[in-house]
């Protein structure tokens, strides 16, 4: 019998989840083992939707260029219905007065409203459309680009089973099937990302709980010839032959093209052929032409909505991505949630393996990311409700609804509750009104101080496994706020400071935990002698001060005022100060004047180094 092979962590599916998990891994120095099933990489996913938080992420990562530069942009959704119906929201309709068509005869469609498709202020990324292969290629390339290990094909998880019986130090134990031989593995964690059908997920003995409608859908990826007039525009039609969702697609010919489109009762999906899917496309177009020049994909599926009915076992394996939760494609986001939990505990298990933070911060992925799942369960009842023909609503209705829907469709409704890592100290709501404990942090321009360069406060959040100490100390030029900074900085610098008591040996002042000052008015009214140390501390391998982490909510030379204290809800004269996580959610918001309790945040989940073997200056 071949020796079992051993692993930190074992990641199974190279899915966006496993992908996610093991690019933040890499970044972090951890070795993982990342075993996909498939013979190679993925080249032709069917997920396509990239929500704006999602886009964040990618540019945390350094990748953010590359998926706006690739991607479609989707900017405006316009509304499309009955021909016969007369209702139009003001100032929405076609723009010409009466519209095409516009309340003559029955029988054809037309555009009853228009929106943004991502409403003001919710994030500085925009909603894209990009083909899921090209997204994993591009996590595969930072991944091998911070030193991650490479992808080992061909292997299919035939048993898991959680066995403390040989001390415990690696309790996992994986039979894997690679090309006809089969290997034994021992890890000390197992990240199981292997789909819908996860054999991880059965080998535990774990159920998918929900149901299955009665709604088919088919979807088509094809190049459209035709005369309706939005068709390069997200799009919805209801009407009398059913309803389509228009999701144009990127590339350099702009004319690749989605379909989601809603047959009629009683079909099968089994059943269903490309040429139902033209004709039904074709009804619904009403008045309007359509040809498919080319189709490149197809498919069709009943609408179901289920999740695991555990996510773990043992905090020791973990369900990530469809191995957890399934659901209809429409929405656009499978690809988005199973991300976002792969990057949920890529940081985490980071923490964890480098002996920064205790194994129970591994318990708050389950906390979090399965009720994101159910959160994710219920939209998606609610969604295909808004899109089905049986649900008569009227045009304003829906495109009421469609709106509402549109946060949680961006990727900003996550909100975590409360765990060691995030803690409700009941000042939130008075010092930073728009800066919800628990929720992804927003950003808006401030202006950096050293530079003046204008720059959105999340590009700061860079993915580097480090938590954020970011003091709003409002306007300096008051007195009072000037103590507190003051204060605090002598705080942070001090030997008791969690920037200096959790991080590791050898390492810089802010390896771990970053101190950021963002300041209010005038930075030109301000010297950088008068903003303490701990702020701009010696850094880096030439041991010199980075000045990088200082900002001010300022006017900048050439993009304006970004007003960030303003869009963060946060009084100048009082300022805060708000703990930010390693994925830029909110941890906890404290007073200027409340900095010890930033250290006792940090002893709930971290591990204090040995004092006598850290090094650095602030």
């Amino acid at each position: 019998m071949p020796p079992t092979k051993r692993t930190e962590i074992l990641i199974t599916g190279s899915g966006s989840a496993g992908l996610t998990a093991a690019t933040y891994l890499a970044q972090q120095g951890i070795v993982y083992t990342l075993l996909e099933q498939r013979d190679g990489p993925l080249t032709m996913g069917q997920a396509d939707g990239v929500q704006c938080r999602t886009v964040e992420i990618f540019e945390s990562f350094g990748l953010g260029e590359e998926v706006l530069r690739e991607g479609f942009h989707v900017v405006e959704v316009g509304f499309w219905g009955d021909r016969s119906s007369t209702s139009t929201s003001a100032g929405e309709g076609d723009g010409n007065g009466a519209g095409i068509g516009s309340g003559a005869g029955s029988g054809g469609i037309r555009r009853t409203g228009r929106t943004a498709d991502t409403q003001p202020g919710l994030s500085h990324q925009p909603h894209v459309i990009l083909n899921q292969a090209r997204m994993n290629g591009l996590l595969i390339g930072r991944m091998r680009g911070f030193g991650g290990r490479e992808i080992e094909y061909g292997c299919r998880v035939t048993g898991v089973e959680v066995d403390y019986a040989d001390g415990g130090e690696y309790p996992v134990k994986v039979v894997v099937k690679r090309r006809g031989m089969v290997e034994r593995w021992e890890a000390r964690y197992l990240l199981a990302c292997d789909g819908a059908h996860s054999t991880v997920r059965k080998a535990l003995g774990y159920r998918m709980i929900g149901d299955t409608s009665d709604a088919v859908w088919g979807v088509m990826d094809m190049v459209p010839r035709t005369n309706f007039l939005d068709i390069r525009k997200k799009t919805t039609i209801r009407s009398k032959a059913g309803n389509l969702l228009i999701i144009p697609r990127e590339g350099e010919s702009r004319s690749l093209t989605r379909f989601y489109i809603e047959l009629p009762g009683g079909t099968s999906a089994k059943d269903v052929t490309l040429q139902d899917l033209q004709n039904t496309a074709k009804d619904i177009f009403g008045q309007y032409e359509i040809e498919f020049v080319e189709t490149v994909w197809w498919s069709a599926y009943a609408i179901g909505q289920r999740h695991a009915d555990f996510f773990h076992k043992d905090y020791r394996v973990f369900l990530a991505g469809d191995a957890c939760h399934t659901h209809s494609p429409k929405a656009g986001q499978g690809m988005n949630v199973s991300l976002q939990d792969g990057y949920n505990f890529g940081w985490k298990l980071a923490a964890v393996l480098k002996g920064l933070a205790r194994p129970s911060l591994l318990e708050t992925y389950v906390l979090e990311r399965q009720k994101v799942a159910i959160d994710l369960i219920n939209f998606d009842r609610y969604f295909a409700r808004l899109f089905s023909s049986k649900r008569e609503a009227s045009a304003e209705e829906f495109q009421e609804g469609f709106v509402k829907a549109g946060k949680y469709t961006a990727g900003l409704t996550a909100k975590y509750d409360a765990s060691p890592i995030t803690m409700d100290t009941g000042v939130a709501g008075e010092l930073s009104a728009n800066v919800v404990v628990g929720m992804r942090l927003p950003s808006a321009q401030a202006v950096r101080f050293c530079d003046s360069k204008p720059v959105q406060l999340a590009t700061v959040l860079k993915s580097d496994g480090r938590w954020r100490v970011m003091a709003f100390v409002g306007d300096v030029g008051v007195a009072e706020n000037r103590v507190k900074m003051a204060a605090l900085g002598d705080y942070l610098g001090s030997r008791e400071s969690p920037l200096q008591k959790f991080r590791l040996k050898d390492s810089d002042p802010d390896s771990l935990i970053e101190p950021i000052l963002v300041g209010y008015g005038r930075r030109h009214e301000v010297e950088l002698e008068e903003i303490p140390e701990s702020f701009y501390p010696i850094t880096g391998k030439n041991q010199i001060r980075d000045l990088h982490k200082i900002f001010f909510d300022d006017e900048s030379y050439n993009k304006g005022h970004g007003h960030l204290y303003e869009h963060l809800g946060i009084s100048p004269n009082k300022g805060a100060i708000v703990i930010v996580r390693p994925d830029q959610y909110v941890s906890a918001v404290f007073g200027l004047d409340d900095y010890r309790r930033v250290g006792e945040f940090f002893e709930g989940f971290m591990i204090p180094q040995k004092a006598e073997l850290l090094t650095g200056r602030l």
